[in-house]
């Protein structure tokens, strides 16, 4: 493992077409740990710390439009990339903003705005997404409790599967193994996740992208997967039944065959 330009921690084992993975907010690359081995057999995977996270430094401005372009900098050649929950809006960032360097997407569990918001101007109203006091409490909670609070976001993204227990455990082990974000990047990436809104740009979004969605997910709800398929240009979806928010973790099996059907036939 080599600690790569940009300060941008990136790990890299498989063979075959590059695969980039990016990870959620408060996690690390290591959360994709349990489905490597499967994947590895079909591709050269580049599993991805976002800055600020897990061995990677933060980035100043941090905005996600810096840190797209700053991920869009170590990205290979010809790369399709998988990204979950925020990790999916940073993918999106970049496939807007840079279409040149993405060959497919798969968004996981993502949202173009994971909060509700009025009609304003000519952006419709949104309610595929969560009550914005929910992030605000967790913003408010993080100086007093930082696990606590962690705890809390993690339990929330499991509500409603089938292995809800299992999951947390997973995601709280992954979250143990990197170095914990400072509580201001945590803020300031909740700060992202308040304020992202990209409903105006996702017809820019012209690479094949495929949709994974737990339809028990009720922090991007499953309704948000169901429009971003309305007002994709070139999209597709995939609802695993009895899924959460991390349905890579619950239902790996599932996942992973998504994943191969979707991206084998360019790449054979």
């Amino acid at each position: 493992m080599n600690i790569v330009p940009a300060n941008i921690y990136m790990e890299t084992t498989g063979s075959g077409p590059n695969l980039v993975l990016l990870h959620g907010w408060g996690m690390s690359g290591a959360v994709w740990q349990p489905i490597i081995k499967s994947l590895s057999k079909s591709f050269t995977l580049h599993i991805v710390d976002l800055p600020g996270m897990g061995l990677s430094r933060p980035t100043e401005p941090y905005h996600l439009h810096i840190i797209a372009e700053k991920v869009a900098e170590m990205l290979p050649a010809n790369a399709d990339v998988i990204g979950w929950s925020w990790g999916g809006q940073v993918a999106m960032r970049i496939a807007i903003d840079q279409p040149d360097a993405v060959r497919r997407l798969v968004l996981v569990g993502s949202t173009p705005c994971f909060v509700n918001k009025e009609e304003f101007m000519t952006q419709a109203k949104w309610t595929s997404g969560i009550a914005p006091e929910v992030f605000e409490s967790f913003a408010v909670s993080m100086d007093a409790d930082y696990h606590k609070t962690l705890t809390q976001f993690l339990t929330l993204q499991c509500m409603g599967d089938k292995s809800a227990r299992l999951t947390v455990r997973l995601l709280r082990r992954k979250l143990e193994e990197r170095p914990a974000p400072t509580t201001q990047t945590l803020q300031r990436a909740l700060g992202i996740l308040l304020e992202t809104d990209l409903r105006a740009e996702v017809d820019r979004l012209r690479k094949p992208t495929l949709l994974i969605h737990g339809d028990r997910d009720t922090l991007a709800p499953v309704q948000a997967a169901h429009w971003m398929m309305q007002n994709l240009p070139v999209g597709y979806l995939r609802v695993i039944s009895g899924a959460s928010h991390a349905p890579f973790l619950s239902h790996q099996e599932q996942f992973v065959d998504a994943v191969v059907q979707f991206l084998e036939p360019a790449s054979a």
